[in-house]
């Protein structure tokens, strides 16, 4: 290398020093981002200790005199649907969209979706693929006698209450639909697994549901089996619904099992906040 080659060089190093110092960019303070609390919780009824995550609107405080609806998100752990389905929230009560009220999402995570989504089956493939199954009941109990009376007294919340379940989710929202209605007042039920044992749950008798309730039922394309039962689950609820039920379904033909939940979820917002007024 001749001294003009070694000479280039040297400054072209030391330019790109200089370059680099004067565009370093000085950290002044890090701190964390946090969207609500998380709590540790223990269930006497489950017998075990439950994490709740919780989503707070902004300028939510215990000394207001605001009190806000409560979302009740199944898979609601922060690896699931918590984070997502909370911007949705958030993103939605924004003043300039004002789709849905500033609302607390309580997300309920996970210890065992399987054992705690299903009532007892009688199908064989049932039990061999789902050995776990079979607690829908205690859960329900859980919502209904512990974490409902929990979030009513610890948090800013007003009477109404809506719950958001997908796949197996959707299968536990519809069970209580049919059960105990009065739990929630807004029913999100997305790609419902509804062929749990034989379909039983269709062939429920009774018409407690038929009720002041806003319903969205959803479904993507998932397969023969998945599309008919969230169609008949609709059309079993609008043969004797009062008029009073806001009842709602939707295909979408472009989504899967995995992606419908998302675009679910807002167009339900749509349609139960705001189609709901008219």
């Amino acid at each position: 290398m001749n001294l003009n080659k070694l000479y280039l060089l040297i400054i072209s190093v030391l330019w790109s020093i200089v370059i680099f110092a004067q565009n370093e960019i000085e950290v002044l303070k890090t701190s964390p981002f946090t969207i609500g609390e998380q709590l540790e919780i223990h269930s006497s009824l489950l017998n075990e200790t439950r994490i709740l995550n919780i989503y707070l609107p902004n300028g939510y405080s215990k000394d207001s005199l605001k009190n806000y609806p409560v979302i009740y998100l199944l898979d609601g752990s922060k690896d699931e649907d918590f984070i997502h389905i909370s911007g949705l929230v958030q993103f939605c009560s924004f003043s300039w969209i004002n789709l849905v009220p500033e609302s607390i999402v309580v997300g309920i995570s996970n210890v065992d979706r399987k054992r705690d989504f299903t009532f007892p089956s009688e199908n064989k493939k049932d039990k061999k693929d789902f050995p776990t199954t079979g607690n829908s009941k205690i859960f329900i109990d859980f919502i209904e006698r512990e974490l409902q009376p929990f979030i009513e007294s610890n948090y800013k919340t007003d009477s109404v209450k809506t719950i958001i379940g997908q796949s197996l989710g959707g299968l536990l929202a519809t069970e209580i639909l049919l059960k105990k209605p009065d739990l929630f007042d807004n029913y999100v039920i997305v790609s419902p697994s509804l062929w749990w044992n034989d379909e039983s749950l269709l062939k429920l008798e009774g018409s407690s549901y038929i009720s002041k309730k806003s319903i969205y039922i959803s479904v993507g394309k998932e397969g023969k089996v998945m599309e008919r039962t969230a169609k008949e689950l609709f059309e079993k609820l609008n043969t004797n619904k009062l008029k009073t039920t806001q009842l709602y379904f939707e295909f979408f033909e472009n989504q899967n099992h995995g992606d419908a939940l998302h675009l679910s979820v807002y167009s339900a917002f749509e349609k139960l906040y705001k189609e709901g007024e008219k």
